[in-house]
């Protein structure tokens, strides 16, 4: 799923949002409603207040109940008084006595008392008689809610920054926790330790952060190949020009005493040109494997390429036979006849080159509905089952496989040697490089006897490039 990371912290945001809002009206009702009622000790005040009413008025009559609530209001800054409930119905019909025992003038002290009412409530205390009330408006220090407005300030204010606080720490945490490793990584990567990777470690997440985790263990990955490859091609390379350059050696010592200074010069021409060929071939191989170039600006004939690099390898290998099979006509798109055109040449002169005189190399083009198909067959002594991805890495010796060597053959001034060891290498990039496969197989006869080296190439008749 593609943006994965975005619709989870959408989730997450959402979700926290929501428990915000729930929270904060949770708490604010909660915080409403425990401080909306009269404090127990006011309670009780309230309560002897309208005792101490009742005894006046019952032992000391009404003018002392008047002097009483007079300084009761002074000491109180509000309104207090004391009424009868004597309940007159207009009709006949009397009222229940329920209904007469439970009138009000005021509230109980026992509701709740909203706090944003600007004034505050008419408290009723029933006298013993229940008729008879104590009535006071409920003095200001003995209002609920004193604290309700720093209450609010902490739900509205504290509440969401300590909750945002958490989320943000929690966001924090799920996108750094990949970015630290993925730090990591690249301070061991930088630092030589090119097998570490990191997406190992992010197997329980799907996201983007997983697909750069990919990104850079692809990157890891290739950078570590090619720095083993161009390290193990400096070595190979190093060690393909010390003999070359140790016969140079013994030619110009041949020259300097006038040793047969015709046959010394010849060999340092004939060493010279391998080693250029060898330094070009190493160069190319490089720029291959690190640039990965998509070849596919040109449309050309591929039958005719074939057919012109058989004739030229006719001319180079006089003594072998090269049977051809090839269409009119091949036309094949975005792809690259100088690549192919290389490759080609080297798979071919390979096979010519590990094929006995008396035998033959078979050169076969057919077409499919988006695919050619090439197969380049020697008769040679085939290789080993296990040796034959071997054959496509730079200087791996086909020698070692196959038992014609160039010691049984006689090597000529300004011919290719075709002994280094990089021509199916670089025949394996320059195929890849125009979006085709090469793969190689031995192919045998019908007892099971190994008949010579297949070498079959795929290319797409017109190459896609993304």
């Amino acid at each position: 799923m593609k943006n994965r990371l975005l619709i989870k912290l959408c989730c997450i945001i959402g979700a926290g949002t929501v428990l915000l809002f729930w929270m904060i009206d949770i708490l604010s009702n909660q915080a409403e409603q425990s401080m909306s009622f009269i404090d127990e000790q006011y309670k009780q005040e309230l309560q002897d207040y309208a005792k101490q009413a009742e005894d006046i008025y019952s032992k000391h009559g009404k003018d002392a109940l008047d002097i009483w609530l007079e300084e009761l209001q002074e000491k109180e800054q509000t309104w207090a008084a004391v009424a009868a409930s004597n309940v007159v119905t207009v009709s006949n019909s009397d009222l229940r006595e329920k209904y007469v025992e439970g009138i009000k003038l005021g509230r109980s002290l026992d509701w709740m008392i909203h706090l944003y009412f600007d004034y505050n409530p008419i408290m009723d205390i029933p006298f013993t008689d229940k008729n008879t009330h104590f009535l006071i408006q409920l003095p200001q220090r003995m209002r609920p809610g004193k604290y309700y407005t720093h209450a609010g300030l902490a739900i509205k204010f504290a509440l969401p920054l300590i909750l945002l606080s958490l989320l943000s720490l929690v966001l924090y945490q799920h996108l750094m926790s990949p970015l630290r490793r993925l730090e990591n990584a690249t301070k061991q990567f930088s630092e030589g330790n090119f097998d570490v990777r990191i997406n190992a470690s992010l197997d329980s997440r799907d996201d983007e952060l997983t697909a750069l985790a990919d990104t850079f263990d692809h990157m890891a990955d290739r950078t570590s190949k090619l720095i083993a490859s161009q390290r193990q091609m400096l070595s190979d390379l190093s060690h393909e020009l010390r003999t070359p350059l140790t016969r140079m050696d013994m030619a110009v010592d041949f020259l300097e005493h006038q040793l047969d200074p015709k046959k010394a010069a010849d060999r340092l021409r004939y060493e010279a040109a391998n080693m250029r060929e060898l330094v070009e071939d190493a160069l190319t191989l490089a720029y291959l494997d690190t640039e990965r170039p998509k070849l596919n600006n040109e449309t050309f004939d591929l039958a005719e390429l074939i057919n012109v690099i058989c004739e030229d390898s006719r001319f180079e290998y006089s003594n072998h036979t090269l049977i051809a099979n090839l269409p009119e006509q091949a036309v094949i798109k975005n792809s690259s006849q100088r690549a192919l055109g290389q490759a080609i040449e080297n798979v071919i002169r390979n096979a010519l080159h590990h094929t006995p005189l008396t035998k033959q190399v078979t050169v076969f083009l057919s077409k499919t509905d988006t695919l050619y198909s090439l197969i380049i067959e020697d008769e040679g002594q085939g290789v080993p089952e296990e040796l034959l991805e071997e054959i496509f890495k730079p200087f791996f010796r086909v020698d070692k496989a196959r038992t014609l060597s160039d010691a049984q053959r006689e090597l000529k001034v300004g011919q290719k040697r075709n002994g280094f060891g990089l021509g199916l290498a670089l025949a394996q990039r320059q195929i890849e490089a125009v979006k085709g496969n090469i793969k190689a197989s031995n192919h045998y006869s019908h007892e099971g006897k190994i008949l010579g080296l297949k070498i079959s190439i795929e290319l797409p008749i017109v190459s896609e490039y993304a």
